[in-house]
């Protein structure tokens, strides 16, 4: 096995082995550097002796306020298949190299492995990771805990008869009412980030800039899209989504408390499920919920659309500086109790 670090200017053949590759993600890209300009990145490609690419990673790093160490993360990687335990080991090999000259305490990946995955897990912990235990399926850099309707080749009739009647009767209302779903770019960022911030403020939980909502859909280009729903020529919901490779995740959502009662978040995740179909992809992603209960209303809503809840092994920690570990705990502490 031979690895290279690749920077966010060429880094090319990384962003297309993602794309191909089943376990690929669009947050394991240069184009996610590129979204998340606040952090370093660098990319990681493996190759057999063949020369072929057998897996990437890519890694953003952030320098700790007031201390001379950096935190490498690499979400939803490494990219590669999940028993390949050589390609595995020297991927996370060249990022600890790398983050030698960096001065990292440590290597953070949370790849979307099924918990129950066993040899995964058990390849992590032989190269010294360790596995978090999350409270709930949203604590942490990435949910945990998610929803995905296995696409699988069916046709749009075949999905949308796995939908609950009343999800199939809600997407129903909102058609009968003329809500209207437009595909939209960051032209339409600043109209989607007030109702978010509605959103934020009625479900208590902090919110992105319509600057950071625009650079995703600018970054990704045709691979991104923001959906809106309109009613009485008046934009009331939207939600933004990511197709990369094999899937289309929903990334963000968003919605007034008025004219609820119209359904636009049923046609909003109908039209994002149908672009996943149109375009091939094996899986729809809605992403995270908290915990698998029935009174929990993002719970029911993602249930309803008749995919299968998977819960991912989490977080897996690589300490590279164990006292420098104990020095960055230390001051987050002391941060969080002055704050």
């Amino acid at each position: 096995m031979k690895t290279e670090i690749v920077n966010i200017d060429n880094a090319a053949e990384l962003d297309a082995f993602t794309a191909e590759h089943k376990n690929g993600h669009f947050m394991q890209t240069s184009l996610w550097g590129r979204v998340k300009d606040d952090w370093g990145w660098f990319g990681v490609i493996c190759r057999n002796d063949g020369g072929e690419i057998t897996g990437t990673l890519a890694v953003l790093v952030r320098k700790i306020s007031g201390l001379p160490y950096h935190m490498m993360y690499a979400p939803r990687g490494p990219v590669c298949d999940f028993d390949d335990r050589d390609t595995f080991r020297s991927l996370i090999g060249a990022a600890k190299a790398e983050g030698k000259k960096l001065k990292a305490y440590e290597l953070k990946i949370d790849k979307d492995v099924p918990a129950c995955d066993e040899v995964y897990k058990g390849i992590a912990r032989d190269e010294g990771f360790l596995i978090r235990k999350h409270a709930d399926g949203l604590d942490g850099f990435q949910c945990c805990i998610v929803n995905r309707i296995n696409i699988d080749g069916r046709s749009e009739d075949e999905v949308f008869a796995s939908f609950h009647s009343k999800h199939r009767y809600n997407k129903r209302v909102a058609e009968k009412h003329n809500v209207e779903v437009r595909i939209c770019g960051s032209e339409m960022k600043e109209e989607f980030f007030k109702i978010m911030k509605v959103t934020g403020e009625r479900d208590n939980f902090a919110i992105r800039s319509a600057d950071y909502f625009g650079k995703i859909l600018d970054t990704f280009g045709e691979n991104a899209r923001l959906y809106m729903a309109f009613y009485e020529g008046q934009p009331i919901a939207g939600a933004l989504a990511v197709l990369w490779g094999n899937k289309v995740w929903y990334f963000y959502g968003a919605s007034l408390s008025s004219h609820r009662n119209v359904m636009p978040n049923h046609l909003l995740q109908w039209e994002m499920i149908k672009w996943a179909i149109e375009s091939g992809c094996d899986i729809y992603d809605f992403r995270g919920i908290k915990c698998l209960d029935e009174g929990d209303g993002l719970y029911r809503f993602k249930k309803g659309f008749g995919g299968e809840f998977i819960e991912f092994a989490g977080e897996m920690d690589l300490i590279l500086k164990p006292a420098a570990a104990k020095i960055v705990e230390a001051s987050q502490e002391i941060i969080k109790k002055i704050k």
